[in-house]
């Protein structure tokens, strides 16, 4: 039933969104006339990895010269990343990873390498699930970038700011994980892109 719906409303927010997917793959172009597109290695469910579609928010070859968390004021995010990651339009590819199999709507965000290989044993039982487009962990640190800033290694700050609540939000998601906590989340998320968030003391809560 979950990939049903998966495919269902990801093929149908595709199409709804299509003008946006044109608009933001002509500014990408029109900026520096590099790739519309950026493939991030993410560990997928039973630690396959894959290739996480992304509109490209950054300029080229990012990914060699900073670190792979990104806070605000990140001198590699173009103008027009900043718009799409503003509204999360830069996540509207993954909708291809939902057909493919390799993500679904709602599942716990998908993690680099190296942050996986930090998992402990419990923390391992996300990679049960299909990583996710949205999860509460979207929610809560909807304003992530914002938490980065200022710090000398963003890296380091997210394991040490974001990581044990993300992890400790993903394993409630996996224990209470149903179709009505699935709506749940997806309206939630509409309502953090509005800028209404909810705590993750709400969410474990419930």
């Amino acid at each position: 039933m979950k990939r049903a719906f998966d495919i269902v409303i990801a093929i149908a927010v595709l199409l709804a969104t299509l003008p946006v997917w044109l608009s933001a793959m002509a500014l990408i172009k029109i900026h520096d006339r590099g790739p519309v597109f950026y493939r991030a290695s993410r560990i997928g469910r039973r630690g396959r990895p894959y290739l996480m579609l992304k509109f490209r928010t950054m300029v080229l070859h990012a990914d060699r010269i900073g670190a792979s968390s990104t806070a605000d004021g990140d001198p590699r995010i173009t103008p027009v990343g900043r718009w799409m990651r503003k509204w999360k339009v830069d996540e509207l590819p993954q909708l291809v990873n939902v057909l493919r199999g390799e993500m679904s709507l709602v599942g716990p965000r998908p993690q680099i390498g190296w942050a996986v290989d930090r998992y402990t044993t419990d923390e391992r039982r996300v990679l049960d699930a299909r990583p996710g487009i949205t999860d509460w962990a979207s929610i809560v640190f909807a304003n992530e970038g914002e938490i980065l800033k200022g710090h000398a290694n963003a890296d380091d700050a997210y394991m040490t700011l974001i990581h044990p609540t993300k992890m400790r939000l993903a394993l409630h998601y996996i224990d209470t994980a149903s179709m009505t906590t699935d709506l749940r989340i997806i309206w939630a998320t509409a309502r953090a892109i509005l800028g209404r968030r909810l705590t993750a003391d709400q969410i474990l809560e419930t």
